[in-house]
């Protein structure tokens, strides 16, 4: 639903922004469709897009007209001008790194000689003018008009991403106790489907912060999205560690059944916390952590002298990505999001 609404958003941005490109140049009695073409690949996700890109854009548009016009007075109406033309924009463009204006500049150079038949100077003048009110008027509509806001979108993101998470979690963790990785395959997928949704939330964060520079977030909003940008760094790094452990050869692990009750408990509730913040108690998850920490000194003592593939034994490995997913929930949690110390 959401993604409808965003889309809705930039459908409604688009045709104001098609409407008065178009409705400025029949006034001045120039050509709309070099001006609606740029008005439309100028509308961003953000406002600091549409600026950014838009500084590369005009310069680029400017190129294909230029060699537009002068194949045309060179060749004529030709299949020879089309083609020079766009091809000395693209190579232009690339020599001067306007990668995000190549397809406007292309565009703009191909469809400059079929309209054009004389006065050569002044046609070109009035691409660039064409260009400069594509830009300007997306640019102004994205800013006043409907603009962005991805908080609320971000933090329901990771609500989704945390229930995930755990489901992750427990899935990866109880494979890892019972099965010791027969089905790495199937582990690997749901750490990489975790991995897919977190660059999605990161890709709407940084959305937000490019947004910000034009429509600052204040209060109580800054408040969710400062907290909700370092809830994200806790999940990547929670996504760290459980890919740490797939990709570690975890064979031979011996627990007694008091450990792999402790484990399996622990990774219980960590699952739960995850999937619903009230079931989240801080000091119950202390509690449990305490008991992984005591598994962890013991085993620690207990197997130093062993010799292992990677030089520590399957279970402190385990121990250990265990710990520290436990001090990345509770920072997690944390509005201030202290950061927690890992056994070392």
């Amino acid at each position: 639903m959401r993604y409808f609404q965003i889309a809705g958003t930039r459908t409604v941005k688009t045709g104001i922004a098609i409407f008065i490109t178009a409705w400025i140049c029949v006034l001045l009695n120039w050509p709309p469709v070099f001006a609606v073409i740029t008005a439309i690949v100028t509308i961003e996700p953000t406002v600091a897009d549409s600026i950014r890109k838009g500084i590369v854009r005009f310069p680029a548009s400017a190129i294909g007209s230029a060699y537009a016009v002068i194949f045309i007075s060179l060749f004529g109406d030709s299949p020879l001008t089309y083609t020079l033309a766009a091809v000395f924009t693209i190579a232009t463009c690339f020599k001067f790194r306007l990668h995000a204006g190549l397809l406007v500049a292309t565009l703009t150079a191909v469809a400059m000689v079929e309209v054009i038949h004389n006065n050569y100077l002044i046609a070109f003048f009035i691409r660039l003018g064409t260009t400069t009110t594509g830009l300007l008027v997306s640019t102004l509509v994205n800013l006043f008009v409907l603009p962005p806001k991805y908080t609320e979108e971000i933090v329901k993101d990771i609500q989704q991403v945390a229930k995930q998470t755990g489901i992750v979690i427990d899935q990866v963790l109880i494979e890892i106790l019972e099965n010791e990785q027969q089905e790495t395959n199937r582990a690997d997928k749901l750490v990489d489907q975790l991995d897919k949704k977190l660059h999605h939330v990161e890709l709407l964060i940084k959305f937000q912060k490019d947004e910000t520079k034009y429509h600052p977030l204040a209060g109580n909003k800054k408040d969710t999205f400062d907290h909700a940008s370092k809830q994200v760094i806790q999940l990547r790094l929670i996504q760290y560690h459980l890919d740490n452990l797939i990709k570690t050869p975890l064979k031979s692990i011996s627990w007694s059944n008091e450990e792999r009750s402790i484990l399996l408990q622990a990774i219980r509730k960590l699952s739960l916390s995850m999937g619903n913040k009230v079931d989240y108690d801080p000091i119950l998850h202390q509690k449990e952590l305490d008991k992984l920490m005591q598994l962890y000194w013991v085993n620690n003592v207990e197997t130093k002298n062993k010799k292992h593939p990677t030089h520590f034994p399957p279970e402190l490995i385990i121990l250990y990505e265990v710990v520290s997913i436990y001090n990345l929930v509770a920072a997690f949690y944390d509005r201030k999001n202290k950061s927690e110390s890992v056994p070392g």
